[in-house]
């Protein structure tokens, strides 16, 4: 009897130690489940929070200078990063949990004695259930319905914890999934390249096609690559009415400007609240002073920078509107776009008895020109028959020759300064007000 307790007593001592253990275990065990839960929860509902952001909200957090703002403003600026870093830690996070709910469903529930495909149904509905609910359903009604919140609670950790260490994952896949989009592209587009059909339409004799029609041809071939802000009339040149202007001084402007349709704004052109088409005003001619002229006023359309022309034409012949406000990113005001331009991109330029005959833009040989600093990269390198996208490489967010010099330059140049970029060189003719208002153009020849 002393022998066999002798032997037992060093078992009952190790006892306690070894649940001590096994509890300890079974703790860390739930609280990194809890972690992973939780993270799981906030990148979840960060898919749609990031990605359901205004324009106005990017705005309002570009203007705000606290820690919390910078921080979702510096996440959003490599967006594919993003989502790439944001999937594949959910990934992780939800294996995770896979991993450890099957080990504590083991710990807590005895099912050695249950049969096989009674103990996998058992685990696959909880685990299923419980991913369902708090890592895809509950943060994305959430994230839905108050994105701005949640973008603010969750960029921390996306910054903390997400970005230190999945974000060599996502630009993995963002680089991956480049690379088999214009693996796509190539496949999908046509045979023929634009430069090879402009140089069939060259081709084609005179009884085939006068050069008008020919610029015509060039014209639809290009249309559906072409977007609204390239061919849009920029903020500079806008004339608009502003809101509280008496009738009198409305039709003065209107007599002045001989434009058909005018923005009206408050303020400033960031703010169009109406657009004044001026034969509403015919009827109102010898009306008093005091007339109520906004009564006259028509809801304006705004469209974003990057929409395609293609889409707007169908657009405005379905709504049957001719005149549309283009808005930048932020929701302030790029410019205007209306259907005379669309159509120039067709049939070229549309003059009436209001244009100004003379035009700063003109080619003074094979190699030199010269262009209003407004004027937009687009134009310019149809005037030189260059493809469009010849300083794509250099232009930055630039879009007029003005802004494609500065991003060049990097500073305001003098005249008569020269700027160069590859095979071109850029001349400053003309500065006004601190802006370039005439430029050369030349093109370099090439050396033999």
């Amino acid at each position: 009897m002393d022998s066999f307790l002798a032997h037992q007593l060093p078992v009952l001592s190790l006892q306690p130690v070894l649940l001590a253990v096994n509890s300890q275990g079974l703790t860390v065990l739930v609280i990194i489940f809890l972690v992973l839960l939780f993270l799981s929860f906030v990148v979840s509902g960060a898919e749609v929070a990031f990605f359901s952001l205004k324009y106005k909200d990017m705005n309002m957090l570009k203007t705000k200078s606290d820690s919390s703002a910078r921080r979702i403003v510096q996440l959003l600026e490599q967006p594919k990063v993003l989502m790439g870093s944001m999937l594949s830690a959910n990934t992780f996070f939800n294996l995770g949990i896979i991993f450890i709910a099957n080990l504590l469903i083991d710990e807590f529930l005895d099912l050695q004695h249950s049969h096989l495909w009674a103990e996998v149904a058992l685990k696959t509905l909880v685990i299923g259930l419980l991913i369902l609910l708090f890592c895809e359903i509950l943060p994305k009604v959430w994230a839905s319905q108050n994105n701005l919140f949640f973008v603010f609670f969750a960029a921390w950790w996306l910054d903390a914890v997400v970005f230190p260490l999945f974000k060599n994952v996502g630009q993995w896949l963002s680089a991956y999934t480049d690379s088999i989009e214009k693996r796509l592209a190539r496949y999908q587009t046509s045979s023929l390249k634009a430069e090879e059909l402009d140089y069939a339409i060259d081709l084609m004799s005179e009884e085939e096609a006068t050069i008008e029609e020919k610029q015509i041809l060039k014209g639809i071939q290009k249309f559906s690559n072409i977007t609204v802000k390239q061919v849009m009339r920029s903020r500079l040149d806008v004339s608009g009415i502003e809101f509280n202007t008496t009738f009198p001084d409305v039709m003065r402007k209107v007599t002045e400007l001989h434009y058909s349709r005018l923005p009206v704004y408050k303020k400033n052109l960031d703010e169009v609240v109406g657009l004044l088409q001026t034969k509403d005003l015919l009827p109102h001619l010898h009306d008093a002073d005091h007339f109520n002229w906004h009564q006259l006023m028509r809801t304006p359309y705004f469209v974003p920078e990057h929409k395609l022309i293609d889409d707007l034409l169908k657009e405005f012949q379905q709504k049957r509107i001719h005149f549309a406000v283009v808005v930048d990113e932020f929701g302030g005001t790029s410019g205007i776009v209306t259907m005379e331009d669309i159509l120039e991109e067709i049939i070229g330029e549309i003059k009436d008895e209001f244009d100004d005959e003379e035009s700063v833009n003109r080619k003074l040989d094979d190699y030199n020109y010269i262009f209003e600093g407004k004027t937009m990269i687009h134009d310019v390198c149809k005037i030189m028959n260059l493809p469009p996208e010849t300083f794509d490489g250099v232009k930055g967010e630039s879009e007029s020759l003005a802004g494609l010099v500065l991003e060049l330059a990097e500073r305001l140049p003098k005249v008569n300064e020269e700027v160069e970029s590859g095979d071109f060189r850029f001349t400053v003719l003309e500065i006004g007000r601190n802006r370039i208002q005439k430029i050369k153009v030349t093109i370099k020849p090439m050396q033999d």
